[in-house]
């Protein structure tokens, strides 16, 4: 029997409208909406679309999105400046650096730079050090795109065990963070699992993951899993990007559908949560700022 899928472009919309529900009510409390600031530098063709694919989100939610295009030659130092107006800007409650930046420009320089009041992509240290303390103050949103996607489709993960194939500051570290902790008010997402982070480099990588309940591919290797290292009736989330021939592939073998219990497509897995916990995150923050 195939694969239940995990439909994140569904399942995005459906949150979405409860962001905008959210919205409209602080709009009819007479309080300004969440307004995220991304910033774009360079012309990378696929930042410039995901760019424009929050800017439609955001809008369509009712909240404020403004984009600032630079060019490919921008300076750090003038980089951090227009960090340092959208850090004071009181509209503002979101602020989004879209990676990656040219290379003449530290990265991590930027991100230490975003307030980590304003830091809707849950990059700063900061932020990270709360999530690992276990008093989250936002949640990084592909790390809680995957959780959602588990959750609201009702796939079990108290107790069970997690294998989480990839270590990104991004995805693989701080999702494993909120897998093992334990749930509680301060912060509902964590999910009790025991957990196992590996990576191409894991010493019989396809024994390790035939161990998963729950399987995460994030490791940005084509179809790195493959059906022989998927238990039957395991619960698999691909969050892999890679591109074939100008189309978007996933980490995860389409083959696995086949043996698998539930299965996240990509495209239309992962992909749209991402950006609607953008979204959460920054009425979150508005909530944060202005109550």
């Amino acid at each position: 029997m195939p694969a239940i899928k995990l439909d994140g472009k569904a399942l995005g919309a459906t949150m979405r409208g409860e962001v905008a529900a959210r919205v409209a009510a602080r709009a009819a409390a007479g309080k300004r909406p969440p307004g995220l600031a991304a910033v774009l530098v360079g012309d990378d063709k696929a930042s410039q679309q995901y760019v424009k694919m929050k800017h439609e989100t955001f809008t369509a939610a009712g909240c404020a999105s403004t984009v600032h295009r630079l060019p490919a030659e921008t300076t750090q130092s003038q980089l951090l400046d227009l960090v340092a107006q959208l850090n004071a800007d009181p509209a503002v409650h979101g602020i989004l650096v879209q990676l990656p930046l040219p290379r003449h420009i530290d990265e991590g320089a930027v991100l230490r730079a975003v307030s980590p009041a304003k830091d809707a992509d849950c990059f700063h240290p900061e932020n990270l050090g709360f999530l690992a303390a276990g008093f989250p103050r936002f949640y990084p949103c592909t790390p809680h795109g995957v959780v959602q996607l588990l959750t609201r489709n009702g796939v079990p993960l108290a107790g069970k065990e997690v294998v989480i194939v990839g270590r990104s500051n991004i995805v693989g570290k701080p999702l494993a963070l909120m897998m093992m902790q334990k749930p509680g008010t301060s912060n509902p997402a964590a999910c009790d699992a025991t957990v196992t982070v590996a990576h191409t480099r894991t010493a019989d990588l396809a024994a390790v993951c035939r161990r998963a309940d729950v399987l995460i591919a994030c490791a940005g290797r084509l179809h790195v899993i493959t059906p022989d290292m998927v238990k039957p009736g395991a619960a698999v989330v691909d969050v892999g990007t890679n591109f074939v021939n100008g189309k978007l592939a996933g980490d995860v073998h389409p083959a696995v559908a086949d043996v698998a219990g539930w299965l996240s497509p990509v495209p239309g897995g992962v992909g749209p949560m991402t950006i609607t916990m953008l979204l959460y995150n920054t009425l979150s923050a508005a909530e944060l700022i202005d109550g």
